[in-house]
């Protein structure tokens, strides 16, 4: 039977006292329906469905809205209306399953499309086999991390996406007052979100080039000032909470009003390009975003690189340890006595895990032998370089993304994957590989690469939501490999038909202004052909981050963190602390009252995910009348309100968010003792 409690423990969210222990909502004990054909089911047809809603919209906008919150809500509702309501824990299978469209996505269109753009050779099959290994590479290598991060680390991390899944899901599972607060919540922040993404009722970027005495300053010293008005954002900001947000910012900080403004202020002065533009392009002529993508985004790369690999140094005995258990499982002796963990502490064997890396390791090596590098000289000498590269920085980069997703919810990807694509055209061209055949080895790596990275990230957020309501970790683990099958599969399906209808390079079959835009793949695809011809690559850029980073360490700031707002737009990293001061502010409203400011705190959670969920589900909405406006040259509801752009629609935009977080801190101070 199914227990009675209907919210979380008041622990949850909290680092654990000395002797204290996290009680999940759904006790070890308790013999409640996870794995059923009903989960699995609805799980997989949400797979299919937002792999070709999330790609169509990447590669036409190149956003990937996050599908893990609307598969949940829709989970929930589905399984009020059928005959018998769905378990929590069915739910919570019918999230990671359906999430698994979402990551394989990401990691696909990035890369992939590039194909396209550079006119390789590409078929379906690649397509699926580059998604399908990435994917399940993904998550071998993130299983033994699992206990880690999820079980030792507890409290010490926000994990703000996986915070907001698991409120919807324990809020639909209780109803009640819990589920009215999320209900508005989502409401008022879909409604936000929706009147600027769909209808353009005001500017989503507030710039401080919309002040006029600012406006000068952001053209002669570089220096802009800039902040995305979502309240989806704001709400990951409060689950952050203010320190984590604080270093990110920091971070951001240092990018944009001191690195930006130095290379503005030294770039006037040449009359040369500087590498890595290699279009001619001049410093003194660039904006301060210009400047940013093109200079100080590969200072982020070099940063979030180098606090990876003292991430990965720092936590090498739990990694050891892990593997190792695995070796002794696959050649040790057998033992008698074995221990068997308790259901909500169950992971898939080591062994297995072991196994399955050592067999996908050989598809991988048989896929760039005999598929990729089959006609080029040394090709088995080539296809164990790629291998390499595979299994390696998929391996250190899992714990990356792992804790990336952990501390802002968001999976620097794209920046781990071009600095993969770098290391591995160095490495092919080394190894006398260029051209044609170069292009396509190293970006089907990065692919690999970029999807297994993407998978590890979503599935550490997948386990720490079971964690919260008392999943099987084993059981979420062999879902996500039965979604990513069936995300793979989408995806290489609707890159191929969406490159057949409508290309993604201007021909004679495909006009320009119809051709998708697919603006990730179109860098990877620009990155490559440098490297290929043996263009300078921008070391010096990488070297600067990794020091940056190291001082960080240096001073107990954590490095990943710092790293990504260095990384990660300003006007992304701007709301987080917006977010976190108001959690701060209502925190200290309480006036040193615990239980006050405990229930408070929970209201504004519970608020928060409500903006995070509304925001993706207005997202997803919006996508689909997108999809349905582009097919059928309608025009429901897009721009109908036509004031996103210039110096008023920003000043609103400003004033509305204002509004919108003292709203959020006037209803989390709502709350009562009682509560």
């Amino acid at each position: 039977m199914e227990t009675n409690s209907r919210s979380l423990p008041e622990n949850a969210y909290r680092p654990l006292k000395p002797g204290e222990t996290y009680a999940p909502i759904v006790p070890a004990g308790a013999k409640v329906p996870e794995f059923t054909v009903r989960s699995v089911g609805l799980g997989l047809v949400m797979a299919v469905l937002f792999s070709a809603a999330a790609a169509f919209l990447g590669l036409k906008a190149g956003q990937v809205f996050e599908a893990a919150i609307p598969i949940a809500i829709i989970g929930v509702g589905v399984g009020v209306v059928l005959p018998r309501r769905s378990t929590i824990l069915e739910n919570v299978i019918v999230q990671s399953v359906g999430a698994a469209s979402g990551l394989v996505v990401a990691g696909s269109i990035f890369t992939l499309p590039a194909l396209f753009i550079l006119g390789l050779d590409v078929d379906l099959v690649k397509l699926f086999l580059v998604a399908l290994i990435g994917g399940v590479l993904g998550i071998l290598f993130l299983v033994p991390l699992r206990r880690y991060f999820v079980k030792e680390m507890h409290g010490e991390f926000p994990f703000p996406e996986a915070t907001a899944t698991t409120e919807v899901l324990v809020a639909g599972e209780s109803g009640g007052k819990q589920a009215k607060v999320l209900a508005v919540a989502a409401a008022v922040g879909g409604v936000f979100d929706f009147l600027i993404i769909h209808f353009e009722g005001f500017a989503e970027v507030f710039t401080s080039r919309s002040i006029p005495f600012l406006a000068g300053l952001a053209e002669k010293a570089k220096l802009v000032f800039r902040v995305n008005v979502l309240a989806s954002i704001l709400g990951l900001g409060y689950i952050i909470g203010l320190k984590y947000s604080a270093i990110i910012c920091a971070g951001s900080f240092l990018s944009w009003f001191l690195l930006v403004p130095l290379i503005g202020h030294i770039g006037a002065q040449l009359g040369v390009t500087i590498p890595p533009i290699a279009d001619g392009t001049l410093i003194g002529s660039m904006s301060a975003e210009q400047i940013f993508r093109s200079y100080v985004r590969h200072i982020g790369i070099g940063a979030i690189a180098a606090a990876g690999i003292m991430g990965i140094l720092r936590s090498w005995r739990v990694i050891a340890k892990a593997f190792g258990m695995g070796f002794t499982q696959l050649f040790g002796r057998k033992t008698a006595t074995v221990v068997t963990p308790e259901r909500t502490d169950r992971d898939i064997s080591m062994g297995l895990v072991m196994s399955g890396i050592l067999v996908v390791a050989l598809a991988a090596w048989l896929f760039f032998r005999f598929s990729v590098l089959a006609s080029e000289p040394g090709a088995t000498k080539l296809s164990l370089i790629a291998l390499a590269v595979v299994v390696v920085i998929s391996f250190l980069f899992t714990t990356v993304a792992a804790r990336a997703i952990a501390t802002v919810g968001t999976n620097p990807v794209s920046g781990m994957t071009l600095m993969t694509l770098i290391l591995t055209s160095v490495f092919l061209v080394q190894a006398g590989l260029s051209g044609k055949a170069g292009m396509l080895a190293a970006l089907l790596i990065g692919g690999v690469v970029c999807t297994a990275l993407s998978m590890a990230g979503g599935l550490i957020t997948d386990l720490k939501i079971g964690y919260w309501i008392g999943a099987t970790p084993a059981v979420q683990q062999r879902s996500k490999f039965l979604g990513t099958i069936v995300a793979a599969a989408a995806v290489g399906a609707v890159i191929m038909m969406l490159n057949q209808a409508y290309g993604f390079a201007p021909s004679l079959e495909h006009p320009a202004d119809k051709v998708f835009a697919a603006p990730q793949a179109n860098a990877m695809a620009a990155v490559i052909k440098t490297l290929m011809s043996n263009e300078p690559v921008p070391w010096m850029l990488y070297a600067v981050g990794a020091l940056i980073a190291m001082t960080m360490q240096m001073i107990g700031t954590p490095s990943l963190a710092f790293a990504l707002g260095m990384y990660i737009p300003l006007e992304l990293n701007v709301p987080l602390v917006i977010g976190g001061l108001v959690a701060e502010w209502v925190r200290k409203s309480a006036r040193g009252d615990e239980k006050l400011a405990q229930s408070r705190g929970v209201r504004g959670t519970l608020i928060a995910s409500g903006f995070i969920a509304g925001g993706a589900l207005m997202g997803v909405f919006a996508a689909g009348l997108k999809i349905l406006n582009f097919y059928t040259d309608a025009s429901v509801g897009v721009g109908l309100l036509g004031n996103s752009s210039g110096p008023g629609a920003e000043i609103l935009a400003l004033g509305l968010y204002l509004l919108l977080a003292a709203y959020m801190f006037w209803d989390a101070r709502r709350a009562t003792v009682e509560d």
